[in-house]
């Protein structure tokens, strides 16, 4: 009988999975080119991914069975993710990028020490929300910053928590420490503070840290792979690279929770098909002209929408041609053995 124990700092619970007889779960600790770190229910191992793209990511709940190669288990089989974070792919492919699996709490990192991104933190709080996790707005290095901005940046996250932190001086970690659930993600720029703010929340130097570049500001990728490790509290916390590009990818039910006040003001407009330029009951104009809406929330708003869809486009477009591939494939195939039968073969 499988002892679960070493897999409960890791988030096992035994109602979630049914695993088959001969079968050993473990969750996805690290990937590294086809092999993987996993937590089993006997310690950490390696293992070995079905294969190099096979998709499994930081976070995913799999099952394991002993192997035959050089590694001592292999990864058989994923097991339901109950989400995911994910973004567009990188490669400008019309697949998505799944960034991390399984995620409860998404701490969506801005230092407050710069210029604060507005547009930068609706994307992320999208990607959020679409998961299903509950994200969580973390201004850092609040102690090296002339002013925080707060309320600027609860205006663009509404239903989402906005807290100010700074992980050197230990300021906020308590409030923070409170809000998190389950297995929590760090999201955000280079140079944010993630990996110093995940070390305070270990209460150890888990993570790599490098200091901002001095001549633009920006910092230095010192974490280079998504890494999963149990909080000493309970729960679990996954450190991830800095994010360059964020592209939204079938993000349609984040947007709606990330701009939920240009949604409620657009349900309130006289008319169903309202574009929100000059038509008369245009309660989205009207709160532009009183000020409760500004122009780049609203800018912001279309320009994501307008990317969404165009993603949307791209990936009907690509699963068309998969399935025309598909059919194709079996046409000739047919072809081929109809040929055979007449020729007697």
């Amino acid at each position: 009988m499988v002892d679960y124990d070493l897999l409960i700092p890791y988030g096992w619970n035994t109602t979630s999975y049914t695993v088959p007889d001969g079968a050993v779960p473990g969750r996805v600790i690290r990937t590294d080119r086809g092999e993987c770190d996993v937590a089993t229910p006997s310690g950490l191992a390696r293992a070995a991914l079905p294969r190099a793209d096979s998709g499994f990511c930081t976070g995913d709940w799999v099952l394991l069975e002993p192997a035959t190669g050089l590694l001592p288990l292999a990864v058989t089989a994923l097991l339901p993710r109950r989400g995911a974070i994910s973004r567009s792919s990188v490669s400008g492919r019309s697949a998505g990028q799944v960034l991390a699996a399984n995620v409860d709490t998404v701490l969506i990192c801005v230092p407050a020490d710069g210029d604060v991104d507005l547009g930068r933190i609706e994307r992320l709080l999208a990607l959020a929300w679409k998961s299903g996790a509950q994200p969580v707005v973390v201004l850092t290095k609040v102690d090296a910053a002339e002013s925080v901005p707060l309320d600027a940046v609860r205006t663009v996250a509404p239903g989402a928590a906005v807290l100010a932190v700074s992980a050197s001086s230990g300021a906020g970690l308590e409030v923070l420490t409170a809000v998190l659930d389950g297995t929590v993600v760090l999201l955000g720029p280079s140079g944010a503070g993630k990996s110093t703010l995940a070390n305070a929340l270990l209460g150890e130097e888990a993570f790599a840290t490098g200091a901002v570049r001095a001549v633009d500001g920006k910092g230095r990728h010192t974490t280079v792979q998504r890494e999963l490790r149990p909080l000493p509290h309970g729960g679990t916390l996954i450190d991830t690279p800095g994010l360059r590009g964020i592209g939204l990818f079938d993000a349609a039910d984040g947007l709606e929770k990330t701009f939920s006040d240009v949604e409620s003001l657009a349900a309130a407009c006289r008319f169903n098909d309202c574009g929100h330029e000059s038509e008369p009951g245009c309660a989205v104009r009207a709160a532009l002209e009183s000020g409760a809406l500004t122009e780049r929330r609203l800018a912001s708003y279309r320009k994501l929408l307008r990317e969404n869809a165009y993603m949307a486009a791209r990936t009907d477009k690509r699963l068309a041609a998969e399935r025309e591939r598909g059919w194709r494939t079996v046409s000739r195939e047919q072809r081929r053995m109809y040929r055979q039968r007449g020729s007697g073969k």
